[in-house]
């Protein structure tokens, strides 16, 4: 097990992390306000799968190997940065399945798989998310006991600390949606979430 003492300076510093604004964060805030809370969550499910296979990398030492790939980490960012961007275009122009439908127009809801896939891919292809967690875990890792306990341990924390945060980031797009919504400014709100969504894209393939 691992040391309150730990805990006590793990759980806020990470806490601290999340909740600064990020990719992640912006993209939950952006279905938050297009999708809604409860269809974000298959994005986060995602994201959380991302994000615990990169921690769990990380600890292992596997990410060490991975910052030394950069071939590998281009390519995640470029097709990634692209996908996401080509999804914001289409939400600035109130087209597909991410933006909010304008009046009189059906259009399908977007899928959980893809929403789910729109999180793995953020949460795996940020390299600067790999080399965080290479910094971030090995200090609170304690040599004269099991590697795998403490990093369930911290693995978990993580991740409990990472969905509170994308919840109140896709709240906050929900309270946005309504703000704009009831004066008629749907058009406006798909513009902002895709000017976010392409900000995402291009943070995640240039950054």
């Amino acid at each position: 097990m691992i040391k309150l003492s730990i805990l006590s300076v793990f759980i806020p510093t990470f806490l601290f992390v999340s909740l600064t604004p990020g990719m992640c964060m912006t993209l939950s805030m952006v279905l938050g306000m297009t999708q809604g809370v409860k269809r974000t969550l298959w994005m986060m499910a995602g994201e959380l799968v991302g994000v615990g296979l990169v921690a769990a990398a990380a600890g292992a030492g596997v990410a060490a190997l991975m910052l030394r790939q950069p071939e590998l980490f281009a390519l995640f960012k470029w097709v990634g940065g692209v996908y996401l961007g080509y999804l914001g275009v289409m939400m600035w122009r109130s087209r597909g399945r991410m933006a909010i439908p304008l009046e009189n127009v059906d259009l399908p809801p977007a899928s959980r798989g893809q929403l789910a896939l729109q999180g793995f891919i953020t949460a795996v292809a940020n390299p600067k998310g790999w080399a965080f967690f290479v910094a971030l875990l090995p200090p609170f890792l304690d040599a004269s006991r099991s590697l795998a306990g403490q990093l369930a341990v911290l693995i978990t924390l993580i991740l409990v600390i990472e969905f509170i945060c994308l919840l109140l980031y896709a709240a906050g797009g929900r309270g946005l949606r309504r703000a704009l919504g009831e004066s008629g400014n749907v058009r406006l709100l798909n513009r902002i979430a895709g000017t976010l969504m392409v900000g995402v894209g291009l943070w995640l393939a240039l950054g």
